[in-house]
């Protein structure tokens, strides 16, 4: 029997979900002081408008929906993009940012119930659940200590956590949704997935603030653009690829690299130190991330 090959798939997660982990450094280093639907609607309409002219300077892919399209973005750009990205800015306003990812973590677990209970073959062997639990166990050992000693100093914000709840349940229902696409094109999910994520928080962020809204997005407009080509466009048509070519189960691990790499680049680009703590947690959600990773080809 033919096994998928381990290095390409783990070499995609790795550069999807290093990323990912950019946007956030980018963003702190932006200073923005733009509401969460504001910063929603600049990642979703940047990223929508840069892999759309992509797909017409580089393929032959249409840029106007056809047959389902439309539905199909819509749910997308819901569930992968406008409750997320408003609910996390929320969260970290009123619960500490360790939490914040521990409870967003919880995404494979979820994607994993979800994908038993509606394919056959993701079916939760003794092999991925020995591996979600060691990804699982590493991400505890390193968001956990940080995130329960700054929160035992004062009571849980119940909004917060139950905010990221939310997004959790949203990823994983969308990482899920994905598999029903019969032969999706990543680069037109990607395309449709971020422009009907954005255009809803445009029209928020309008509705809210006005204009005004998005005034200071013009003293960081750089930044912006990095993070829009390579926090937002990039990394959700490489991510795409990976749940067309893997299944939700395997694509929803990369929920499991982004604290490793936050705190790498923390270190080398805000001058925050890594403990041996942190280095060992690593290599435990390195471990988990392979056991899963390593399954029969179909």
């Amino acid at each position: 029997m033919k096994i998928i090959a381990f290095p390409p798939l783990l070499l995609q997660m790795l550069v999807c979900s290093f990323l990912w982990a950019s946007a956030f450094i980018l963003m702190k280093l932006a200073g923005l002081s733009l509401s969460p639907p504001a910063l929603a609607a600049i990642r979703g309409l940047m990223g929508g408008l840069l892999i759309g002219l992509w797909i017409v300077a580089f393929t032959r892919h249409p840029l106007l929906p056809r047959g389902r399209d439309l539905r199909d973005w819509l749910l997308l750009g819901l569930l992968q993009g406008v409750i997320p990205n408003t609910l996390t800015v929320y969260a970290l306003m009123r619960i500490p940012a360790g939490l914040t990812s521990m409870i967003q973590a919880s995404t494979p677990l979820i994607v994993a119930i979800l994908a038993q209970c509606l394919f056959a073959s993701e079916k939760l062997t003794r092999r991925r659940l020995l591996g979600l639990g060691i990804g699982f166990s590493g991400m505890a050992l390193l968001l956990g200590p940080n995130a329960f000693s700054s929160a035992s100093q004062q009571a849980i914000d119940m909004a917060g956590a139950g905010a990221m709840l939310i997004v959790a349940v949203s990823y994983a229902f969308g990482n899920v949704y994905v598999r029903y696409i019969p032969s999706p094109e990543p680069i037109r999910l990607a395309f449709g997935q971020q422009l009907l994520s954005g255009l809803p928080c445009l029209g928020l962020a309008l509705w809210q603030g006005g204009g005004g809204a998005f005034m200071p997005a013009l003293d960081s407009w750089p930044l912006l653009l990095v993070l829009g080509v390579f926090g937002t466009a990039l990394p959700i048509v490489l991510y795409m690829h990976i749940l067309h070519k893997a299944g939700p189960t395997i694509g929803s691990m990369n929920g499991y690299f982004l604290p490793p790499w936050t705190i790498i680049l923390g270190f080398l680009l805000l001058g925050e130190a890594i403990s041996p703590r942190e280095i060992i947690a690593t290599a435990i959600v390195l471990t988990g991330v392979a056991i899963v990773s390593r399954r029969p080809a179909s």
